[in-house]
């Protein structure tokens, strides 16, 4: 996920941008550099690889063509460098739009070093694409999106507790603000592992991963950790509670993996939790694992899960539960054939019902209607409800009953899709409504093909490119009552930017393009931006809403929550 997840060198160097200059380290530690090639592939690869570009620049030979210590000070904090106007930062920051990476700061000095050194073992290549398929669309979406006349107001709801060390960016990664089914209470996840219950405006903390789970991790900090949450509808009499969170490595046996040649940067866990007094405020409860998969990157995890809160007790849709699986960043990693295709799980939304257990492990089942369930296909996964993402960051349902997701785009698509049964949305062979290949630079999109309809591949009601914005991240229709002229509006927004978008719930059609356009904000009447709010360039957006339909905006550079109160226009 280009742009949610971090950076980490996407900055550093374009290989042909700079004269080469010969700068090697001294000699160099065996132990040191297998230290450096772990921490490389936990928190560099999500975006850069050493023979390809990816998301960022190669870096084979980095440290070849450029000072290793001006390396060291980009992984600490590329913003102060490009904000004290550092030649190469700031070029580089033009040249890849403006995104943002945070701070590493977190990484001791000697794990710097050794990701440094492990850089220096390895040697300049020039290009290792398979097939050049020329120059791409320089705009796939020419049409800029239009400031309207909405201004959205709002007021400071809550300040969640830094959760980072020093209170180092970000302060949190607060992600998901949902309404128990049955009581309406606030819930809050935090990625480092923490689950948070509102009591009031004051957030207490409900189940923390990091004592409950020993081998539960939250780093490298992309989306790896407490991924998500959802309360069976049925909560307050079985006591059923679902989150997904990420473990490290080897932690226990996948119940979906792949060739052992192939390497596992971490595993995601379903868990349901059996809650010992559902009526108690206080968490008592005991886990039982249900599904565990293996991922070849630290991106594109298992970040949504959630039940449709418009079934009622009798639906076909009642208690069954929806999981958003991102390919794993396997694509973009070389692996493409993992995904989108009905034997493999990543790059997936399934459904299942926690309940039953006719699955293939016995610990949950399948839906007697999902749509691979009768497939000729005997190796078809009959969880699969609907294929072709790259990362499935949100999924929500509108008031018709229609069901829709965002999928974070790689380099220049971004999209909001009407999920449809056995559906498949395209990727990795798409990007948006745009032709990607796997095996030449993915940083590319091309036109459609003359026979694209024997793809057979449903396409975006909405869609932007990164000339406009990074990454989106999905909101909700407004239902509330208390602003009368956000009904029939879906609000949601770009994670790094924080740009704030509409659509008009009633353009939203399968096969259409619906029209989006740019909120302005106020708080407490006065405008703002959240970059100001944050005081950082990267804001880190959050949508949340609650029982009654209200909307709430989340920032997890600073870890403040923020109610709409008010709309005019």
């Amino acid at each position: 996920m280009k742009k949610s997840i971090i950076y980490l060198f996407f900055l550093l160097i374009n290989l042909s941008s700079f004269a080469k200059i010969r700068v090697y380290l001294p000699t160099l530690d065996s132990l040191s550099v297998a230290k450096g090639q772990v921490l490389f592939t936990q928190n560099c690869t999500s975006c850069h690889q050493i023979k390809t570009d990816g998301i960022g620049p190669k870096l084979s030979g980095i440290t070849s063509i450029t000072s290793p210590a001006w390396v060291k000070k980009i992984i600490k904090n590329s913003q102060d460098m490009i904000a004290a106007g550092d030649e190469r930062a700031t070029t580089l920051y033009l040249k890849y739009k403006k995104a943002i990476m945070p701070s590493f700061s977190h990484l001791q000095e000697n794990e710097i070093d050794a990701i440094v050194e492990y850089l220096a073992t390895t040697k300049p290549i020039k290009s290792n694409l398979k097939k050049d398929y020329g120059e791409g669309l320089k705009n796939p979406i020419p049409e800029p999106i239009q400031i309207s006349n909405l201004v959205i107001d709002v007021k400071q709801f809550t300040q969640f507790p830094a959760s980072s060390e020093e209170r180092k960016y970000p302060l949190t990664r607060i992600t998901k603000l949902a309404p128990h089914p049955n009581t309406g209470q606030l819930f809050v996840n935090d990625l480092r592992g923490k689950l948070y219950k509102m009591e009031g405006n004051t957030p207490v903390v409900y189940m923390d991963f990091t004592q409950l789970m020993p081998n539960f991790i939250h780093q490298p900090g992309l989306a790896s950790g407490l991924g998500s949450f959802a309360f069976h509808p049925d909560f307050l009499k079985n006591g059923l509670l679902y989150t997904t969170h990420s473990e490290k490595t080897g932690s226990a046996k996948a119940d979906f993996g792949y060739n052992d040649s192939i390497k596992v940067a971490l595993q995601w866990v379903l868990t349901e939790w059996k809650i010992d007094n559902p009526s108690s405020g206080v968490f008592s409860g005991k886990p039982r694992e249900m599904m565990r998969v293996n991922v070849v990157s630290v991106i594109h995890g298992v970040q949504e899960i959630a039940f449709n809160p418009y079934a009622h007790k009798g639906d076909a849709d009642y208690g069954l539960l929806y999981i958003g699986i991102g390919d794993g960043g396997a694509a973009e990693n070389g692996y493409s054939f993992l995904t989108n295709k009905e034997e493999g799980i990543w790059g997936k939304i399934l459904r299942i019902d926690p309940q039953g257990r006719n699955s293939t492990n016995r610990k949950y089942g399948i839906p007697i209607n999902n749509p691979y369930v009768k497939s000729a296909n005997k190796r078809a996964l009959r969880e699969i409800y609907a294929s072709g993402f790259r990362n499935p960051h949100r999924i929500m349902w509108m008031s018709s009953g229609d069901m829709f997701a965002v999928n974070i785009g790689h380099a220049n698509i971004e999209s909001l899709y009407k999920i449809e049964a056995g559906n498949n949305y395209g990727w990795p062979i798409r990007e948006g409504k745009f032709v990607i290949h796997t095996d030449g630079d993915m940083n590319q999109v091309y036109p459609l093909p003359s026979n694209d309809k024997a793809f057979n591949i449903t396409y975006p009601v909405a869609t932007f490119d990164h000339d406009e914005a990074k990454a989106i991240t999905g909101g909700y229709e407004y239902t509330g009552s208390l602003i009368p002229g956000l009904k029939g509006k879906y609000l949601f927004g770009d994670i790094p930017t924080g740009r704030l978008f509409y659509i008009n719930v009633a353009d939203l059609k399968q096969g259409q393009t619906a029209n989006i356009k740019e909120w302005k904000l106020t708080l407490d009447g006065k405008p703002e931006t959240l970059r100001n709010l944050c005081g950082s360039d990267r804001i880190d957006l959050h949508f949340g809403i609650d029982a009654q339909g209200e909307m709430y905006i989340m920032t997890k550079a600073d870890g403040k929550v923020y109610q709409i109160i008010g709309a005019k226009q």
